[in-house]
């Protein structure tokens, strides 16, 4: 009965209207085809690592299996969003309905809130690759593997099913125009004309447990690779474990720092175009960086491309992972 209410009530609402970026710009044409590249890029880099972890057994690792988990992600993160603002652009529309900002809200909650513990369980296989690698293939078999991405698809579903409905009660006797280029929690619910302190002071405090979950356990897991390198007195041994995490690290800063200020930090350090630019940054520049991180700065990913590049069909090892 209740879920029926709730359909009801965000069934009947008007539609969202979203002044997106490109109001904000002098060359909106110019911007919506950079925009159009980037997100190309996106798919691109993010689909050929994809494709390269999956038919290169020479990469079946959990490592890469975990680094493909999170380009799948990002394929997804920027497919919820850039494509129906490039399309609006073009079409000259700059509405959403109801539920179509209910199921992007959904969308992007979940996979904002699986990415927060994807790079956790990232950190920690590179800590167990590190700290004990000869127990490695038992502590992250593909069982393993195969529970700790689960959890993360999981408990990201779980945030996207808690924060979407409860967002989406409220009613928006108000204009329901959002200086933001899609359905965002923080920004949809400035539009309410009720009372949400309540409900924002929750949210805030989730997003902090959400936060702090992952970074410890991000913090611990490098806290004893640094401590095994020193001990083992190894140059090389060091120089392999920085490349190896550096790259984690990077997506780790780039991803939590724009989420940090999104979600964790107070309204009086937001203003609509401060928010606007920090979502363009981490919805649509972070796919990219990502596939970049991973790919030009890992040779194992570049010295299997150059092989599927150079050899032809090196598909035939298609080994399930």
């Amino acid at each position: 009965m209740k879920n029926m209410k709730w359909v009801a009530n965000y069934t009947g609402q008007s539609d969202f209207i979203l002044v997106g970026i490109f109001s904000q710009s002098n060359h909106p044409a110019l911007l919506c085809v950079v925009i159009f590249v980037v997100f190309l890029m996106a798919l691109t880099g993010n689909g050929v690592l994809i494709l390269l972890i999956h038919f290169d057994a020479h990469i079946h690792s959990p490592m890469y299996f975990f680094i493909s988990q999170l380009s799948l992600m990002d394929v997804m993160y920027i497919s919820v969003t850039v494509p129906k603002m490039l399309i609006d652009q073009v079409m000259g529309i700059n509405k959403i309905s109801a539920s179509a900002c209910v199921m992007q809200m959904f969308l992007y909650v979940t996979l904002a809130g699986s990415e927060f513990f994807f790079l956790a369980a990232m950190a920690y296989d590179r800590y167990v690759a590190i700290c004990y690698p000869l127990r490695y293939p038992v502590l992250m078999s593909h069982k393993v593997c195969f529970l700790l991405a689960s959890g993360c698809w999981f408990l990201g579903s779980v945030d996207g099913f808690m924060l979407t409905p409860i967002t989406m009660t409220f009613p928006f006797c108000r204009s329901q125009e959002t200086h933001h280029f899609f359905c965002e929690v923080p920004t949809v619910i400035k539009l309410s004309c009720s009372d949400t302190s309540l409900y924002e002071a929750v949210m805030c405090l989730c997003c902090v447990l959400m936060f702090l979950i992952p970074v410890t356990v991000i913090s611990s897991s490098y806290f004893f690779i640094l401590l095994t390198i020193h001990r083992m007195n190894s140059a090389e041994g060091w120089k392999k474990a920085c490349v190896i995490c550096s790259s984690h690290m990077t997506v780790v800063i780039l991803f939590y720092g724009a989420a940090l200020y999104t979600y964790i930090l107070p309204n009086s350090y937001h203003t609509p175009e401060k928010d606007m630019v920090v979502s363009v940054f981490y919805t649509i520049l972070i796919p990219v960086l990502n596939s970049l991180i991973y790919s030009l700065r890992n040779k194992d990913v570049l010295g299997s491309l150059k092989k599927i590049l150079n050899v032809g069909p090196a598909f035939e090892e298609n080994i399930k992972y």
